[in-house]
């Protein structure tokens, strides 16, 4: 039980850090920027109705929440190595190679910062691991 409570409370945490983050950023620069907010949002929601009635219902959208995040996470890091790749060979068309990799990488945009969204969905799928009731439906609980 404390396992489950200790990565539920890591899983929050995270969660509303990061939607902090992205407001303090402002990081709602149009429909793009604006989906790793409405995720988290949804997130929220979700693991709150997940914590507080852990059902069928609740599992499986909990587990829906956590494939959209690890999603979203991998494809937000393609979107942002892909605009700092843009931005780079905007600035210094001859890059190519390691040096156009490295400065894409290390760009104005934080390419792997989307990542976080794909270790909190690795935090989420422990929770569900963790939770001492079981998964609802199996070994007697419902």
């Amino acid at each position: 039980m404390y396992l489950f409570r200790l990565l539920l409370a890591i899983w929050t945490l995270g969660l509303l850090g990061t939607l902090a983050e992205l407001f303090l950023l402002e990081h709602f620069d149009g429909a793009l920027q604006s989906i790793p907010l409405v995720m988290l949002a949804l997130g929220a929601v979700v693991s709150a109705w997940f914590a507080s009635r852990r059902n069928r219902a609740s599992l499986r959208a909990f587990e829906a929440t956590l494939v959209v995040f690890a999603i979203g996470g991998a494809l937000g890091l393609v979107l942002h190595y892909r605009g700092n790749v843009e931005f780079e060979k905007e600035r210094a068309p001859e890059l190519h190679g390691w040096p156009l990799f490295w400065h894409a990488i290390t760009g104005a945009t934080p390419a792997l910062a989307p990542g976080t969204m794909t270790f909190l969905a690795a935090i989420g799928f422990a929770v569900i691991i963790a939770d001492p009731r079981g998964q609802p439906g199996r070994a007697g609980v419902h």
